[in-house]
């Protein structure tokens, strides 16, 4: 009997009869819990809570809730280690990135708790003769998010609490791989003074998201994950008449230049590429260099770093690379680096099997490094999501920037130069979302908005900052005359 991780509905912990699906510890290999498919009754309960709620909690001022939100944001501060100890244990990162992910959710209150600063429209006199006019935007009522198994506490962060600080309520949908954080996420929320059915949390698999996407209640989907479910999502949701966004999968470059720190962007690509074991949308997969000398310099000093790299479970001290979140996945970053192989990319180094000696059962693989990669390699043109980095080798910036403007992924990229000239070139003509110039993941800060360009997204907002308010409010205007008294 596996202890099963609930739903929460109006407040209260939910347990119910249906599918179970298990949930694992991937150091371990062995089954830590489980939880129940939400069919579409117990979608229908959440959306009415939700509904409900949505009744009194759009109608409190936007300072209340920030109030509200500011507390959970202390809330949160004391419990960071907990929720990464959660984190490591259903998805295996390593503790000091699993709470690092949860600092980045907690970062985007920062910006939230400012909220009522941006929640404003605009006002102009006189349009006419006694005519004014002013707009306001208005929250949209119940909003759904579903997260995926990466980022457990970090993405269910960026979504719901600026959609309720909009005035808005919530139905949270975690990954059905690691759920137990967004679950203990919900709950803080309430301890911190949210009302009952503001935020409510719903488990389950591709049954509960088409529940979603289909209910006529929910105005707007928000969904990170792979790009074909991120299509899927975006499209059935604008189907059924909800604001969408989906946002998907990415294969990130970086281009080292000739005139580059080589140690410095060799560090920084390195960290780039393995941290989280490459499960994250915005890990470096691809270092083009710019010239067979940059090359030959940059490879061997990535091959010495991962050299010192410890494979191990993610409590462990020291440890750089923690097990993949499944055995499913597992088996499929490795069928890449076969593919690799079979393709003709050149082997630099292949720890790819690599299992700590105590924790054979886990879902483990080393760093795998491959050179001489080309663009029409399986291993170029699609998502591994595991710790395998492509070395391409270009003769100059300009090949560089058409290879990287032809991939069909547009999330983040990033230059590695001291030339003004060519970093800004680069910023301008990229094709891609988010660039970095001398930073490998750029990330954007809470009060700018996260998102990437074509295949990498479906929507017309990003993700927090200006972006979502936009996304999670609707415009109102008003015209108005006020005769004189006779």
């Amino acid at each position: 009997m596996h202890n099963e991780i609930p739903h929460i509905i109006n407040g209260k912990r939910v347990t119910s009869s249906g599918r179970k699906l298990p949930v694992y510890n991937p150091a371990l290999g062995e089954i830590s819990g489980e939880s129940s498919v939400a069919d579409k009754k117990l979608v229908d309960e959440a959306v009415a809570a939700a509904k409900k709620a949505f009744a009194a909690w759009s109608q409190t001022t936007p300072p209340y809730r920030a109030k509200i939100l500011a507390r959970y944001k202390q809330v949160l501060d004391k419990e960071i280690n907990n929720l990464g100890k959660i984190v490591t244990a259903e998805h295996g990162k390593t503790f000091i990135e699993a709470t690092g992910s949860v600092q980045r959710g907690i970062d985007v209150l920062d910006f939230v708790t400012g909220l009522p600063a941006h929640l404003h429209g605009m006002y102009t006199p006189n349009v006419a003769t006694g005519i004014d006019v002013y707009s306001m935007r208005q929250p949209l009522g119940v909003c759904a998010g579903i997260t995926p198994f990466n980022f457990p506490a970090m993405i269910a962060l960026w979504m719901f609490p600026m959609a309720i600080a909009c005035g808005n309520t919530f139905i949270l949908k975690p990954s059905e791989k690691n759920p137990s954080c967004a679950v203990r996420l919900v709950e803080l929320a309430h301890e911190a003074g949210v009302p009952e059915g503001v935020v409510n949390l719903i488990n389950g698999d591709k049954e509960t998201v088409d529940a979603i996407l289909t209910h006529p209640d929910i105005k707007a989907v928000s969904f990170v994950g792979s790009t074909p479910v991120a299509e899927y999502v975006y499209k059935t949701g604008i189907a059924n008449n909800k604001r969408a966004q989906a946002f998907g999968g990415a294969k990130n470059h970086a281009i080292i230049m000739p005139d580059a720190d080589i140690k410095q962007a060799a560090e920084a690509i390195t960290l780039a590429a393995y941290g989280s074991c490459g499960e994250r949308c915005m890990a470096i997969s691809v270092a083009v260099a710019v010239g067979d000398e940059v090359a030959d310099k940059i490879v061997p000093l990535i091959k010495e770093r991962l050299g010192r790299f410890k494979v191990g479970p993610g409590m462990e001290e020291n440890v750089e690379l923690g097990p993949l979140v499944s055995q499913q996945h597992l088996d499929k970053v490795l069928s890449y680096v076969d593919t690799g192989k079979n393709e003709g990319a050149t082997v630099v180094l292949d720890n790819s099997r690599e299992k700590p000696s105590h924790a054979q059962n886990g879902y483990f693989m080393g760093a795998c490094l491959f050179d001489h990669v080309t663009p029409d390699m399986k291993i170029y043109q699609e998502e591994i999501f595991g710790p395998v980095l492509c070395v391409v080798r270009v003769p100059d910036f300009e090949t560089a920037l058409e290879m990287i403007n032809k991939n069909r992924f547009g999330n983040g990229t990033a230059i590695f130069t001291r030339d003004g000239y060519t970093a800004r070139k680069f910023a301008e003509l990229v094709q891609a979302g988010m660039v970095g110039v001398n930073v490998p993941v750029p990330v954007p800060v809470p009060y700018h908005s996260f998102g990437g360009w074509k295949d990498s997204i479906f929507a017309d907002t990003q993700m927090y900052g200006e972006e979502a308010i936009r996304f999670y409010t609707k415009l109102k205007t008003v015209t108005e005359r006020w005769p004189a008294k006779n």
